[in-house]
């Protein structure tokens, strides 16, 4: 692991036990970290903290407090942490369930959120049981008994609904005219071939290996190849291409 990232780690953890002392009863790298695909640079860092009960109006804020950017600085894009409760870890529940969510960087937009009804319905509330499930099947221990114990997967039907949701949502964003490249489009393309893995293969892989292990499986769809490419300095797809694939991605997914 990259050095600089570790001694963030390392200081997060000692952040929040500080502020929760033994309430906090695992800390567990998510995301690219926990995928083993983190890119200095390029990636954030996805941090999932586990309590033993509810945490107060007052830890929420203090935890908020210490872990935001300007007071402990995050040397990637910025932190994406949610906190949950341990019965919410375990029960495989679709719905959010956090006791607060923080996206906090240099780079990042701000956002603290402290109960799940105040997330907004446009932002999307898909994101959280597919998180709980890529922890189930890969969240790195910083602290505490290993993730696929302490965090359920998803039912199979809820998977696939939130799935379809969250391909949904990114066909929903504006893009750029669809004969022209788009910033950022590889990653929703890699970000679909992902959730292709994990609807056909039962597997969470990093969005990059997503993409690879369909072009060895035979998908002959070019833009995944220009996606990848795109994330080692190639021109992007288009923002026709992409969203042409996220439709048939998201049509296979829901059985259409």
């Amino acid at each position: 692991m990259d050095s600089d990232l570790q001694r963030y780690l390392d200081d997060l953890v000692t952040a929040a036990r500080d502020v929760l002392g033994a309430e906090l009863v695992g800390a567990y790298a998510a995301g690219s970290v926990g995928l083993d695909a983190y890119q200095p640079g390029r990636s954030d860092v996805d941090v999932a903290l586990v309590s033993a009960g509810p945490l107060s109006q007052a830890a929420k804020r203090a935890l908020v407090a210490r872990l935001r950017h300007e007071a402990l600085p995050c040397p990637a894009r910025g932190l994406e942490l949610v906190a949950y409760r341990r019965a919410v870890a375990a029960s495989g529940t679709p719905e959010p369930g956090f006791e607060v969510e923080l996206n906090t960087g240099a780079t990042m937009p701000f956002r603290c959120t402290l109960d799940p009804a105040d997330r907004p319905a446009a932002d999307g509330r898909f994101w959280y049981g597919l998180d709980r499930s890529i922890l189930h099947h890969s969240g790195l221990p910083l602290l505490g008994p290993p993730a696929g114990e302490v965090f359920a997967d998803l039912a199979p039907a809820d998977l696939r609904r939130l799935l379809v949701e969250a391909l949904s949502w990114w066909l929903a964003l504006p893009t750029p005219p669809d004969d022209r490249p788009a910033p950022g489009a590889e990653d929703a393309v890699l970000g679909a071939c992902r959730s292709l893995v994990r609807h056909r293969d039962g597997v969470w892989l990093a969005k990059v290996a997503a993409g690879q292990r369909l072009i060895d499986g035979g998908d002959t769809s070019e833009v995944v190849r220009q996606a990848i490419a795109a994330r080692h300095g190639g021109p992007p797809p288009t923002g026709g291409q992409a969203r042409a694939f996220q439709r048939r991605v998201r049509d296979e997914i829901a059985g259409a």
